[in-house]
């Protein structure tokens, strides 16, 4: 399903080329308590990607990001932006045009095709994995990445590093970090608000960035309202299952996501976003339906095979009666189409009975992920 010709139902206005001209001022928004400013001289920057060679004024605007005041030249003009799920917010938010590389997984591109259609497709994809170097090639005036999605700190592709390259950053706020170390300081759906409306305000569209986080708000409102089980249905997500298991604890997507499809998920009590947990913990909260990320690192059927044989799964009765739910990595990761993932996630509950029945319809159709696995959307 190409977004496009959903928008008007969904609330996402048509893509929008106007940019809203800056004024000296505070831009407070009262959903994660987020407030930007701007106040400054304009300058003049080069117009990128339109062709027309004319120039468009900057004006210095702050935003809070992971507890700091980061300040930008806005609209930034060449920004750089690492992962299927990032790159998500920032055509979301209407910045696509200011999107000058990217760095996609090959597998994940299709869906942003499918939901997102031209804005998706005239991106320039320089590489399937960023490093510093392929960062520097393209010369941009902000990388928008997070760590452990493109950035780490024991490589020189991180904030500190770039800035040694005249180039900002702006984390995704899913990754901001405590102090302890860990990743996660909000709620999964404040963060993804939080950075629809920055990047709306820096390289995009700041309405249309709102109109999506109304669509986001709208939908989750309609979630809530459905009826809910007597007894609230234990999920477990499983990214990859090895000597442990790669999940995502109470500061990830899949924490509000999974809250919002009327599931309790199963590590919630693990304070961080994606990290590993023992196969005594899956065994331990005997989930009744499992939730997978498919991307490349394992594929779906190596994921079953894994529950299949080990022992603290092997019996496990989600196991036996196969409840599970396939849903592509983007979907999963901190980005607007969290909600759609939320929407699935209430469907495949509803067919295995572990919710009653509701009128929600998801905008992302299973067939239109691309993903294997999800018998359950198929049967009867």
């Amino acid at each position: 399903m190409n977004r496009s010709t959903t928008q008007a139902r969904a609330g996402y206005p048509r893509r929008i080329r106007a940019r809203r001209r800056l004024v000296c001022g505070t831009f407070a928004v009262i959903l994660g308590g987020l407030v930007l400013t701007a106040c400054s001289e304009p300058t003049e920057s080069e117009a990128e990607g339109d062709g027309s060679g004319t120039s468009v004024a900057q004006e210095a605007v702050t935003v809070e990001n992971c507890g700091e005041d980061v300040e930008f030249q806005a609209p930034v003009q060449k920004m750089f932006v690492n992962d299927s799920n990032i790159l998500s917010i920032a055509i979301a938010a209407g910045a696509a045009d200011h999107v000058s590389a990217a760095t996609v997984r090959e597998g994940h591109r299709q869906l942003l095709s499918n939901v997102y259609g031209d804005e998706a497709d005239d991106i320039n994809y320089v590489a399937e994995r960023a490093d510093l170097e392929t960062v520097v090639a393209e010369d941009p005036e902000m990388m928008f990445a997070g760590w452990n999605y493109g950035f780490k700190d024991e490589t020189p592709l991180n904030p500190s590093g770039l800035a040694e390259h005249d180039i900002d950053s702006y984390l995704l706020s899913e990754t901001c970090r405590s102090g302890q170390g860990t990743r996660g300081t909000m709620d999964p759906w404040v963060a993804l608000r939080t950075d629809l409306f920055n990047i709306g305000e820096i390289a995009g569209d700041a309405d249309r960035a709102q109109s999506v986080v109304d669509d986001i708000d709208s939908r989750l409102e309609t979630l809530s309202g459905v009826p809910q089980p007597d007894e609230t249905p234990t999920a477990f997500l499983v990214d990859s299952a090895n000597d442990t298991i790669f999940t995502s604890g109470s500061f990830g997507g899949p924490q509000g996501i999974l809250e919002a499809a009327g599931a309790r998920n199963a590590t919630e009590d693990v304070a961080d976003t994606w990290t590993d947990v023992s196969w005594e913990k899956i065994a331990t909260e005997d989930p009744d339906v499992l939730v997978f990320v498919d991307y490349e690192a394992q594929s779906y059927e190596e994921k079953l095979e894994a529950l299949r044989t080990h022992p603290a799964t092997r019996d496990l009765e989600a196991v036996k009666e196969e409840r599970f739910i396939n849903i592509p990595y983007v979907m999963w990761c901190s980005g607007p189409l969290n909600i759609d993932a939320a929407e699935i996630v209430r469907k495949g509950m509803e067919s295995y009975g572990l919710a009653p029945e509701s009128d929600i319809d998801p905008e992302i159709s299973v067939s239109d992920m691309g993903v294997d696995g999800n018998e359950w959307a198929t049967e009867g």
